[in-house]
């Protein structure tokens, strides 16, 4: 395992780290508490030591699951859960300072942790990012020991842009992957200035770039990427990275051809991204123990080649980015 400072937290964590959106299993099936105990000690042994979580993750029942590992092993192991989503509607109105207080102080809660090293704004509306006393809120949690650090969870370059702006924002997370480009320009160029970790999410777009899927892969009537495809239930970017099925599948053939001796094109694309020394650290998520073992085994890989790197760049140039680099 290799590590990188998160920004101004001066916290040195993995490279790869863990998304546990989908820890107690796959999307669309009871939480498991037995598998997410499992794959988040795997995580653990393997050497990462960052883990993201969320409150509205399976209802508290991920935060859960982390608090019980980090009371289990003697590693110094990050912990990073998010707040707001709960608010319904998700509306800038209902983001209240005493309400997101609440929030913290439930995941800390369920976590039976004392701090929680990093906190996030868990994709708040624009709005808010225009207000300074959401953020002055996190200066008190800090004092009073409830937090070590404050972060954003955006869904814009515009909004992490403006969160910058805060000094007590320490790092931004954001989409990026091969399929979403974008944040490569000015925001990483701004983070860098100002100390600002990235840490990657949806970093195979949905599981797009592990190269398994086809037209004729079925998904679960409550997995997000059957009835979110346009939006339905939330920003449609956090599906497929907003691509349309169809054209990505186009564009994973695409890679696929550039990579012939490759089963599994996932290792590839996280390598693609730890090419960026801006980024922090990437979270994929994982509901199997095999998941993990998949996104680590891109340390085993030899480096990608600047010509493979921009022959990958020109599939995006050629098949996506006309259709999602100015939406997000």
């Amino acid at each position: 395992m290799n590590y990188r400072k998160l920004g101004k937290t001066n916290f040195e964590i993995s490279e790869i780290a863990l998304g546990t959106w989908q820890v107690g299993g796959k999307w669309g099936s009871p939480f498991n508490d037995k598998t997410a105990d499992e794959l988040l000690n795997t995580a653990i042994e393997k050497g990462i030591n960052f883990i993201d979580t969320a409150d509205v993750y399976e209802n508290g029942l991920s935060e859960k699951a982390v608090g019980r590992l980090i009371r289990s092993r003697s590693e110094r192991i990050y912990v990073a859960t998010k707040c707001g989503r709960h608010i319904n509607p998700h509306v800038n109105e209902g983001y209240q300072p005493k309400v997101l207080q609440k929030y913290v102080e439930d995941s800390l809660k369920r976590l039976q942790l004392d701090t929680i090293d990093l906190i996030q704004l868990h994709c708040p509306p624009t709005e808010v990012f225009y207000r300074p006393e959401i953020f002055e809120l996190f200066d008190k949690l800090k004092q009073e020991g409830k937090i070590l650090n404050l972060g954003v969870s955006v869904e814009k370059v515009e909004e992490g842009l403006k969160a910058m702006e805060f000094s007590n924002v320490t790092s931004i997370q954001i989409i990026f992957n091969l399929f979403r480009q974008r944040p490569s320009e000015l925001l990483f160029k701004e983070a860098q200035k100002k100390d600002v970790g990235i840490i990657a999410r949806v970093p195979l777009a949905s599981g797009l770039l592990t190269g398994k899927f086809s037209e004729k892969s079925i998904f679960d009537s409550k997995d997000h990427r059957f009835f979110n495809r346009e939006g339905a239930a939330f920003d449609k970017g956090e599906t497929f990275s907003g691509i349309n099925y169809e054209l990505g599948l186009i564009a994973v053939d695409e890679l696929k051809k550039l990579f012939p001796e490759v089963q599994n094109l996932a290792p590839i694309a996280l390598q693609w991204i730890l090419s960026f020394s801006e980024v922090s650290c990437i979270i994929p998520g994982a509901s199997t123990e095999s998941h993990v073992l998949s996104n680590l085994s891109t340390f085993d890989l030899p480096a990608l080649t600047p010509e493979k790197i921009a022959a990958m760049n020109e599939i995006y140039n050629h098949y996506i980015k006309k259709e999602v680099h100015h939406l997000w």
